[in-house]
């Protein structure tokens, strides 16, 4: 009899450590700022680096050019099939962005709605959510950046969504703009937080992860 009860309670401890052992897996799901922060510098390998391994694991689910609907398309393939605890939502750009740069873009209204179809979507399925706000296009700090209050505008419906649904808010666009104002005597339109007003550099890409990782630690 000694046996069978060692055995059963080997598998009992064997199952409690594989339990206490499963990581937190988190998916940064958005556009090329995000398929861009999987490589050396970018913001989603810096938090890999500042977090355990064996206890976090962070994947990517960036795709150039993408809006907010092209998010909505591939949720169930890129999001829900990988089963996260938790998805950082950093999209917001390229719907304001496009409207100058291809003639194409997000109408404000589509953009609320589709954004509110992804929320309810993950909360569903019991993901936790944070809300990232565009952080820039175009980096001056007089308000000359052309597409300023348009992407305020998206930041705004960002920050009311967050509130409505009980997400996290991770105000990127706040942070980015404060600091500007503190780094940018120069009213440089890009180099400062970005290498081209939009895109991060390694100076942007580390405040990027340092306004994340608190809510990863959370």
């Amino acid at each position: 009899m000694k046996y069978p009860l060692l055995l059963l309670v080997l598998g009992c401890f064997l199952c409690f450590s594989a339990w206490r052992q499963k990581r937190t897996r988190i998916v940064f799901f958005g556009d090329s700022i995000t398929e861009l922060a999987v490589k050396p510098g970018g913001y989603i390998s810096q938090l890999r680096d500042s977090l355990p391994a064996a206890e976090y694991e962070l994947l990517g689910a960036g795709v150039s050019g993408n809006k907010v609907y092209d998010l909505y398309l591939r949720l169930d393939e890129d999001v829900l099939a990988k089963q996260p605890d938790q998805v950082f939502i950093f999209v917001g750009v390229n719907d304001v962005w496009h409207k100058r740069l291809l003639g194409t873009g997000t109408d404000a209204d589509k953009f609320r709605r589709f954004y509110t179809a992804l929320i309810l979507k993950m909360q569903a399925q019991g993901i936790r959510l944070v809300l990232c706000t565009p952080a820039c296009i175009g980096e001056k700090t007089d308000c000359t950046n052309p597409l300023d209050g348009e992407l305020n505008l998206y930041a705004q419906i960002i920050r009311e969504l967050a509130e409505a649904h009980g997400c996290g808010l991770c105000d990127l666009r706040t942070a980015f703009l404060d600091y500007n104002v503190k780094h940018n005597a120069g009213n440089l339109e890009k180099g400062v937080l970005t290498t081209d007003g939009v895109h991060l550099n390694t100076v942007g890409n580390t405040l990027v992860a340092e306004q994340m990782l608190g809510f990863i630690r959370e």
